[in-house]
């Protein structure tokens, strides 16, 4: 931006020298980053006018392509400077979808020397408030300086801690020696050449001390909790969008690989719960607990957030919004942005884009895909076609809601186990739904994820790989990715590495049981019977009621030879789940092994007879413990016919191991391309 007229200009408390970048609250310095206090320029010179986003983002960066995420950033930390709202004042109006306009009464003072105003602070000048780092993408300009550097009394120094990071690695922070000079240049109408000599070298060990030193005694925090927010509305009509803004606060706030963020799953286990503070922290292992509260009072939405340091309960920053609801996408950004200012985290610039980027300019189809997304959650039949409603309604207000699309192959999936859609129909929606969405926006880990889980299914195994990969790269904190790959990675054999992706899958989302109980499967298909025995127990110790750790632990005695005690076990997991095909064979398998022909037999006439779907691969187990080879074979190739999801664990499932010699066995695995 060009130098500003000389000019100087009051409102309020404030006073404002255009051309020394100065700003006074009751003759008091306000340290202002360089663009912010452009930013303030630009809106004060244009008072009761309406300034659009685009002419703002023109003039105070324009030599630089910018998101309007910075803009937006820019105008709230003004309003937090100005203390907008206090005592009934108020200065930055927000034009929705237009722009800001600067509505306090303003006295310009036209040319009057500062000098008066300077003479006040004994020689003290800030230089041009704090500093402010650029993307990469942005041109690094004159004006981007260190932090503020103020001098008392015409001797004492100061650098001011502040709570933002240094420079990153590489940076320039640019024209210190400038300001250095320019400071030296006010003094010196004052003090003699020796003091400003003495200040000059004080002031250049500050910089370097600030730049080089750690700037603050505490350790950074690198890991965070994002909690259900607070409907404090009680509408349940309306929780989605409490839930909806956490949950994107989590999505937003995950894609940086700097940070730790704990899964939707664990944190909800939160929700509607009198929670304290450090002891969530320490539950979920992390350094920072966000908090909030929602209300809706018609179109307008007031949401109050807090972030506290678990490890002294002290809040770190707390703010609160008076929106549009049609104005969510913008207010999550900034409190994406603040979170990650406040965390001290170095983003690159395309970090910054990526927490501010829109997924819809639709606010309705916006709203539309919360709701989806909540109900897809609730985890039944109902719940999942309300949620394909929602989310295809959304779809059709903004064809081009990439977002919207990939939350369709998890639902697809679920609408299939629960026998409320053909697999094979399910698997094809499910792809088209996802490969949509990537080509709307090739960055979005939760469709990479999903088609992942469809290639697998479909036996593409390097495709899976490919996919399971790009999601991780993209959001190293998406648990699902970490904890589906680790299935895969099952799958081919790989057992060392499947335990290192579960591993992390269970950091990132501490509560969720079913990662502990893939671990004891993982270790079950590597023959690791003793290990898997223990981790299968304690997850039962954790929560006796999940049936899924009973039948793991079922499986792994039936594989040491204790079949009493696998029968008891299975018999307890059908009892909590209901007597479910799947359950009938593990139970049918173990009768079988055990010498318990007549039941085995038993079962196998029930599943036959069954008008639920009884997987070909299930079926051909049965046999298997029976000791009939010829059908065990004759299903396997049923199953392999149909693409049954349940045939890609041949490979490692112990209860094949009778029919490895067979050279049928052989070539199945090259058909399904799992021999190497």
């Amino acid at each position: 931006m060009s130098r500003p007229e000389k000019h100087l200009y009051e409102f309020g408390p404030f006073r404002l020298d255009a051309e020394e970048h100065l700003l006074l609250r009751d003759g008091e310095p306000v340290p202002l980053e360089p663009k912010v206090f452009d930013t303030l320029v630009l809106l004060i010179r244009n008072s009761g006018h309406l300034l659009e986003k685009d002419e703002l983002m023109d003039k105070v960066w324009p030599d630089a392509e910018v998101e309007e995420g910075s803009l937006t950033r820019n105008i709230s930390t003004l309003r937090r400077v100005l203390g907008d709202g206090e005592n009934g004042l108020r200065y930055i109006e927000t034009v929705p979808r237009r722009g800001y306009r600067f509505v306090a009464s303003v006295r310009d003072l036209g040319d009057e020397s500062p000098d008066s105003v300077k003479e006040k602070h004994v020689g003290a000048q800030i230089i041009t408030g704090e500093k402010e780092i650029y993307s990469r993408d942005e041109v690094e300009r004159p004006g981007a300086n260190g932090k503020a550097a103020a001098v008392r009394g015409g001797a004492q120094t100061a650098i001011e801690s502040a709570e933002e990071p240094t420079a990153r690695a590489g940076e320039v922070v640019a024209r210190l020696p400038t300001r250095a000079e320019y400071l030296v240049a006010n003094i010196k109408r004052h003090k003699s050449v020796a003091v400003v000599t003495a200040i000059g070298l004080v002031i250049a060990i500050a910089i370097v001390a600030y730049i080089r030193l750690p700037r603050s005694s505490k350790a950074a925090i690198d890991s965070v909790a994002v909690l259900p927010f607070a409907n404090v509305s009680n509408d349940p009509n309306v929780e989605y969008f409490s839930d909806g803004v956490t949950e994107s606060l989590i999505n937003n706030l995950s894609q940086l690989p700097q940070l730790k963020v704990i899964a939707r799953s664990s944190a909800f286990r939160y929700k509607g719960k009198e929670v304290d503070p450090q002891e969530a922290a320490q539950a979920l292992g992390v350094g920072a607990i966000v908090t909030g509260r929602i209300v809706q009072r018609g179109d307008n939405l007031e949401i109050s957030v807090e972030l506290i340091n678990a490890s002294d309960k002290t809040q770190m920053w707390g703010e609160q919004y008076n929106r549009r609801a049609s104005d969510l996408q913008a207010v999550q950004a900034e409190i994406s942005r603040a979170i990650a200012e406040k965390l001290r985290l170095r983003l690159t610039g395309a970090q910054e884009r990526q927490l501010t980027k829109r997924a819809t300019d639709n606010p309705q189809a916006y709203q539309l895909y919360l709701a989806g997304i909540f109900h897809s959650r609730k985890g039944n039949l109902e719940g999942c076609k309300k949620a394909l409603d929602y989310l295809n309604q959304a779809v059709v207000l903004d064809p081009n809601f990439a977002l919207a699309y990939s939350g369709m192959p998890a639902v697809y999936s679920n609408l299939s186990d629960m026998r409320g859609l053909d697999p094979g129909e399910a698997i094809e929606r499910g792809r088209a739904a996802a490969q949509k969405a990537l080509e709307l926006d090739e960055t979005l880990a939760e469709a990479h994820n999903g088609l992942a889980v469809i290639k697998r299914q479909e036996w593409d195994w390097s495709g899976a790989e490919s996919e399971y990969k790009r999601a991780i790269e993209l959001n190293p904190n998406l648990a699902a990715a970490h904890g589906n790959y680790a299935l895969f990675l099952v799958v081919m054999g790989r057992t060392t590495e499947a335990l290192a992706e579960n591993r992390r899958a269970q950091e990132l989302d501490p509560l969720r049981i079913s990662f502990k109980g893939t671990e004891g499967g993982i270790l079950l298909s590597a023959r690791l019977y003793d290990e898997a025995l223990q981790v299968f127990q304690n997850v039962i110790r954790m929560q006796p009621d999940y049936p899924l750790a009973h039948g793991g632990l079922a499986s792994t005695y039936a594989a040491k030879g204790m079949y009493a005690e696998a029968i008891n076990e299975f018999q307890t997991a059908n009892s909590l789940y209901g007597a479910v095909p799947n359950g009938l064979i593990d139970l049918g398998y173990v009768y079988a092994v055990s010498g318990k022909r007549d039941e085995a037999l038993a079962i196998l006439n029930k599943l036959k007879t069954s008008k639920e779907y009884v997987s070909p691969t299930g079926l051909a187990i049965l046999y298997t413990g029976l000791g009939d080879k010829e059908a065990a074979f004759q299903w396997l190739e049923r199953a392999y016919a149909v693409h049954d999801s349940q045939l890609q664990y041949l490979k490692v499932d112990p209860r094949y191991d009778s029919l490895r010699s067979d050279p049928r066995y052989a070539d199945l695995l090259r058909r399904m391309r799992l021999a190497s």
